[in-house]
């Protein structure tokens, strides 16, 4: 997964906010923050990641990111793992809520990497869909996204994610498996091969990516509230390419398996609107 969509991220961060007067759980730091009666409660971030430089490329470089979220005065805390999509609750319960939410997956430039000389370039793309996630336990969330791509890819892509949650006193310890999902148009994207794209590259041949599993793996996050206004947060996750991704030439001759990523973030809240 790509983390390199900095401008884009701040716009959809800014665009989720007159939506609805709701929390962002997707994004929303575990920050010990009092409630207040009137306002809001703010969070800003930014966050910096070394992982992939691209969907399926083996060369990995540093990124980041800054986000933005806020939640009802009162409104209890939620977990939000790092790599949950942007969203917000419509139907928000102690154990379960729903609503839209939205990714943006980076540019391929394929000049960052050699290997992918002759491939085309692919667009950013901004996947917006729907979340829903609950807890058959206090300290165990599931969480499902089911999105669609649009400018880079036009696919269907969705992710299920599971943690085991646990507090102590200022930190927050999370860790659980993932899996990513895609249909055939998402797939071939990014993991299909052109004729045309195999004679100017020479190291590959013609592949046509089919719809499925694309990765499982297993994410995990250490979050740290320093004071009621400023936590830190640092997270680590394994990515490992099945089926038809796989067995695409992108990831046998080109590119890699296995996906590693880490990350620290720097978080403030703060009340707004008292």
């Amino acid at each position: 997964m790509a983390y390199r969509s900095t401008a884009l991220a701040a716009l959809l961060s800014l665009a989720a906010l007159p939506a609805v007067a709701a929390d962002l759980p997707s994004f929303e730091t575990p920050v010990a923050v009092e409630a207040v009666r009137e306002g809001w409660i703010v969070t800003l971030k930014a966050t910096g990641v070394y992982t992939t430089k691209f969907e399926g490329s083996g060369k990995y470089g540093i990124s980041g990111m800054p986000s933005l979220s806020i939640r009802r005065p009162g409104q209890p805390w939620k977990f939000g793992a790092p790599d949950d999509g942007f969203g917000f609750a419509v139907i928000n319960t102690p154990s379960f809520q729903f609503g839209p939410v939205a990714r943006v997956r980076g540019e391929r430039d394929s000049s960052e990497d050699h290997k992918f000389r002759g491939f085309r370039d692919v667009d950013y793309a901004i996947e917006p869909g729907a979340f829903v996630e609950f807890y058959p336990l206090d300290v165990i969330r599931i969480r499902g996204e089911l999105r669609h791509g649009f400018w880079g890819h036009h696919g269907f892509v969705g992710n299920v994610a599971a943690d085991y949650i646990q507090r102590f006193d200022r930190m927050v310890v999370s860790i659980g498996p993932r899996t990513e999902i895609g249909d055939s148009s998402f797939m071939d994207t990014y993991y299909g091969v052109s004729a045309r794209e195999a004679a100017r590259n020479g190291r590959v041949t013609r592949y046509k990516a089919k719809g499925g599993v694309k990765s499982v793996g297993l994410a995990s996050a250490i979050t740290y509230d320093w004071t009621k206004h400023w936590s830190t947060t640092a997270f680590g996750r394994y990515d490992r390419l099945v089926g038809e991704a796989a067995d695409s030439p992108v990831a046998k001759k080109l590119g890699t398996k296995n996906v590693f990523t880490v990350g620290l973030g720097v978080a403030y809240s703060f009340d707004f609107g008292r």
